[in-house]
Order: structure tokens, then sequence, then C-alpha cells
């Protein structure tokens, strides 16, 4: 028996250094509210096909300067859909790569239970010192809180009140330290298993700002990349799609 096990351990040995070898990196800048489901699904990616998504997450306006600077990113999974369709235009991005991975959902949450109302009218008392949003030139869900509060004819009356982060989850961070008593974030940061989690929200109806469609593309650098190419058909998958739709997007 030992024998055989030592004639077998050169083949496996070889077998071992093969499967090794054809695994790969895909490099994903990927926008800050996609955090969670992103990690959930490159785990079932690397389960899958051995490859690894290394992840870097962040406001979209800056991934997207990153690109535009020679960041080493093989795919971007932006907030928006326009910065990836200029990536294409631009040529950083490979034409036809690009389809919306997501539909997100805006959510005005406060960490503490009863502060907001299921109908969003705590915005109209003003009963509260910080409004937090994220930075809106550098993160889409910033851009449809200042779009819904436009059309709520509240910006005037509550723009002293806003605290700006640099990315939807430093806005979700200023929020939860109580930085600001409360904010609009992304339904996926404070959703769980179809409801938010903590605390109270009012989820934002889509007629009140532009559609948040969360375009995703591979970049000029990521061509030949095989595994890059694999991810991106990974996330049109039943299974990725599932995981997105249990966070509140739209899939």
């Amino acid at each position: 028996m030992r024998q055989i096990v030592l004639r077998l351990l050169p083949a496996l040995l070889v077998l071992l250094v093969s499967a090794s070898a054809l695994a790969d990196e895909v490099q994903v800048a990927v926008a800050a509210n996609f955090t969670a489901p992103m990690k959930l699904i490159a785990a079932e990616f690397e389960k899958e096909t051995g490859h690894q998504a290394v992840l870097s997450f962040g406001a979209t306006g800056k991934l997207y300067a990153q690109i535009m600077n020679g960041a080493p990113f093989d795919i971007f999974l932006a907030a928006d859909n326009e910065r990836p369709a200029k990536l294409e235009k631009e040529g950083a991005a490979v034409a036809g790569s690009r389809f919306t991975y997501a539909t997100g959902r805006l959510v005005l949450w406060s960490p503490k239970p009863g502060t907001v109302d299921e109908q969003g009218e705590v915005l109209k008392t003003g009963n509260f010192k910080h409004l937090a949003i994220a930075a809106p030139k550098l993160a889409p869900y910033g851009a449809a809180a200042m779009e819904t509060l436009t059309r709520l004819g509240l910006l005037a009356s509550l723009e002293p009140k806003l605290v700006q982060g640099e990315s939807i989850g430093q806005t979700l961070s200023f929020i939860s330290t109580g930085n600001a008593e409360l904010g609009f974030v992304a339904l996926s940061q404070v959703v769980e298993g179809g409801k938010i989690k903590t605390g109270s929200g009012w989820i934002v109806p889509a007629k009140l700002h532009s559609p948040i469609r969360q375009d995703a593309v591979l970049l000029k650098r990521a061509s030949q990349h095989k595994a890059a190419s694999l991810l991106l058909s990974f996330l049109k998958t039943d299974k990725a799609k599932a995981v997105i739709r249990s966070f509140g997007y739209e899939s």
C-alpha cells in the first residue's frame, strides 16, 4: 500500500501544482453600497471556479478617477451607469461588456427605533440636528438623496443640516456612530431577510429620484483576462442574482 502511495505521489503533486497555476486573481473596484453582497458573491465565485476576486470598495466617483489614473483594476462595479459608459466611450473599458447588475433602492434610516416613520414625514418636521448623505458628485446614492429632497420641496430648508460622507459607507458610519441622527443610505446596507434589520427607516419611493442603475464593465487591461470574464458571467447567474435580491436590489 505504501509503495502504491509513493508511486502516486508525484502525479498528485503535479495535479495540485496545475490546479494552483490555473487559479487566478481578479482585481475588482466595487461601489461601497455593494460591499456585503459582493463579498458573498466573491466567496461563491472562488468556491466554484478557484479564482479569487480581490475587492476594493469606495465611492463610484473616486474609483472612476483611480481607474482613469491607471489603477490596476480588471472590473468596475459602479453605483451608476454613467461612469461605466464614460469608460467605454473613452476607450478605458471593453466595448459591449457593460451591463446592469443591480438597481439600487434608497432608504432614509436611523439606528434608533421610532426616529424615522414609514412615510418619511420626519423630514418635514426638521426635528433633528444633522441629516447625512453621501457626496452627490462622488456617490450616486447621494445624488439620489439630493434629488429626493428637491422633489419633496425640502432641500432649501434642510440643506443647512446636511453632512456629507465621501462614500455611502462613510455616510452609514456617520449615522451609526451618532454624528447624524438619520440619513440617506443604500437599502442594501441596512436590510436583512427582506426587512430593515435595526432601527427605523423609510424606503424612498422610486418615483422620487432617477433609477439607480448600477452597471458593471470589463476594463481594457483585462480584455484577455479569462477569470475576469468569468466573474462578470457569474454575476448574471441565478445564484448571484438571488444574493443581490436578498439585499433589497432589483436584479
